[in-house]
């Protein structure tokens, strides 16, 4: 496995999804973790995280994106990721059916990814898919599964987080509370095409940030009205994404936010792999979690785990 062989076009598409099959099925291969080496040293796309409640339009919503962006040249992977099976484990919605793409188009690809037992939204495997497709493609969007404010896992693994509201729902403000709030760079109102209530819902929304009393931002949180349906609003929401893309390329805020998220990732998996128990070992042995400047976390981890699993 190589990201050469993985590259759109060319076959790569269905070399792409065995390579994240096999990973999936065995993340801690060899093969497995060089190609997220590699993968990790060569970033090219903008990640777009997409979350909100069920029912809100997400799939809708991206499937409207990625041909937006194809339109303008640009290649597009998806991550769709969607409430488990209880009796298979496998993705119950099968957002490869709702985000209706052309099958034969090698600038878009998209894959499903059960949640199964993860509360936040995301799926195991969501992490190391996003870092071989964020080296293959111009853009790449995660859409979780939409459960409300546990959602927060997908601030750890995208550039820009797009937060959904639905017009008419009755709890817009709901989903403006803290812990919430802080999470997104742009909102979007989606279904802007019924008209007076989507314009309401937008302002609701505007009007319960203003009063959020929320931590000073370098970024200005953006309210926007779109529609799946229509296209109203498609246009502005890209160029949207675009400015806030140009803003983390900026005072090196992108590689900045990129290492903190490392450090999450690798501190996390080393509680999901050894308790707090494992943690406070690492300490005691003079070591932590952090990660050197430009340091890759998949490498930092390997070094941790064998320092644990070393006999006392």
């Amino acid at each position: 496995m190589t990201l050469a062989a993985l590259q759109p076009g060319g076959g790569g598409k269905r070399a792409l999804a065995q390579a994240l099959a096999r990973m999936e099925r065995d993340s801690e291969s060899a093969a497995a973790q060089a190609l997220l080496d590699e993968a990790w040293r060569q970033p090219r796309a903008q990640v777009v995280g997409i979350t909100g409640p069920p029912g809100v339009g997400k799939s809708s919503l991206c499937a409207a994106l990625v041909a937006a962006w194809r339109k303008a040249g640009l290649t597009v992977g998806v991550i769709a990721v969607d409430p488990s099976s209880k009796a298979s484990g496998g993705a119950l919605l099968g957002d490869r059916v709702r985000i209706v793409t052309d099958a034969t188009d090698d600038g878009s690809f998209v894959r499903s990814m059960a949640a199964r037992d993860r509360l936040g939204g995301l799926a195991d495997q969501t992490l190391a898919a996003m870092v071989v497709m964020r080296a293959l493609f111009d853009r790449v969007l995660i859409e979780t599964v939409g459960v409300g404010q546990s959602e927060t896992d997908v601030a750890g693994v995208a550039d820009t987080v797009l937060f959904c509201v639905q017009p008419g729902s009755g709890d817009s403000l709901q989903f403006m509370k803290a812990g919430i709030v802080e999470i997104p760079h742009l909102i979007a109102v989606t279904k802007a095409d019924i008209g007076a209530a989507a314009e309401r819902a937008r302002r609701d929304v505007a009007g319960a940030l203003s009063l959020g009393g929320s931590e000073p931002r370098d970024w200005p949180l953006r309210t926007l009205a779109v529609s799946s349906r229509s296209g109203a609003g498609i246009e502005e929401l890209m160029a949207a994404l675009e400015a806030h893309r140009a803003h983390l390329a900026e005072e090196g805020r992108l590689a900045i936010a990129r290492h903190r998220q490392s450090e999450g990732w690798v501190r996390e998996a080393l509680r999901d792999r050894y308790g707090t128990r494992g943690l406070e070992r690492l300490a005691a042995l003079g070591l932590d979690a952090s990660l050197p400047a430009g340091g890759q976390p998949f490498e930092r981890l390997r070094v941790l785990s064998t320092a644990l699993e070393k006999p006392r």
